[in-house]
């Protein structure tokens, strides 16, 4: 029995058309797929519909954990916040109309205001409430502070909302520093989902962006530890594929998907 379920971001197919991205989520065995926000609306400017892309998602039986993302939202305040927050709540209307339980919520680049940011998320949950979606927080490694789990776990204590919840993913735990280990800090349903993917030896953690993550197994990330601190406080729910990569868009998406689960599920279920 795996002890992981294994989704599909679109991330890792950005260049095939939403419909496709479902179609061949389903055709390369995931359970899954993490649908993103700006394909949506590339769908719906070319006169395609929120329910086709439901359809297409329930033909496929596949599942959608989250959808990507909600940004702007964590600061500042006053008509920005609230110019943010317009936008944030179009998104969420879309992430339920397709399905999705948790939408992702990301940090802001620079400093970041701590108790203006957790107040701002306690917000987002209780506006999430309106549409049935859970915002999930999700640090980012490359970003100026908020960018390891310790710190991700800091705004959602901060919060003090009973449904926050954060994302995990161990490229941004190594472009980040923080440890790997700090997963046991939270419980299984602390978090809405685990993206994964690895990051290579070079150039070094602290210059690497999204697009040089690679595939799992293929790096220097010690995904075993990852996978066995997942196991550890109980969570075995979704493993989702995120890459950022120009020669896997160039390549053909249905290839691509299945190698990264074959990659995925060898390490995970090794």
């Amino acid at each position: 029995m795996a002890r992981f379920r294994y989704c599909l971001n679109a991330s890792t197919i950005m260049t095939t058309p939403i419909l496709r991205q479902i179609a061949v989520a389903e055709e390369a065995g995931y359970g899954a797929i993490e649908l993103w926000h700006d394909h949506i609306d590339q769908h719906l400017k070319a006169s395609g519909t929120l329910t086709e892309i439901r359809r297409a998602v329930d033909d496929a039986g596949l599942a959608v954990p989250t959808t990507i993302y909600l940004a702007g939202w964590f600061q500042p305040a006053g008509v920005e916040h609230t110019k943010a927050l317009d936008e944030v709540k179009r998104r969420l209307e879309q992430s339920a109309a397709v399905g999705a339980k948790f939408a992702i919520a990301g940090p802001p680049p620079g400093k970041a205001d701590r108790e203006l940011g957790a107040r701002h998320y306690a917000e987002l949950l209780e506006i999430g409430k309106q549409f049935g979606v859970r915002p999930a927080f999700e640090y980012l490694g490359f970003v100026e502070d908020i960018n390891t789990i310790d710190d991700a776990i800091d705004i959602i204590t901060r919060s003090g909302h009973p449904d926050a919840t954060v994302v995990v993913d161990p490229f941004h735990c190594y472009r980040g520093g923080g440890p790997i280990a700090s997963l046991r800090k939270l419980r299984a349903d602390q978090i809405a989902m685990s993206h994964f993917n690895d990051a290579p030896a070079s150039p070094p953690a602290s210059q690497q962006q999204d697009s040089d993550r690679v595939l799992p197994g293929d790096g220097v990330v010690d995904l075993r530890a990852y996978c066995d601190h997942l196991t550890a406080i109980g969570y075995d729910r979704w493993l989702s594929l995120e890459l950022f990569r120009e020669d896997l868009w160039a390549q053909d998406p249905l290839t691509v998907a299945k190698v990264g689960l074959q990659k995925m599920m060898a390490v995970a279920e090794g």
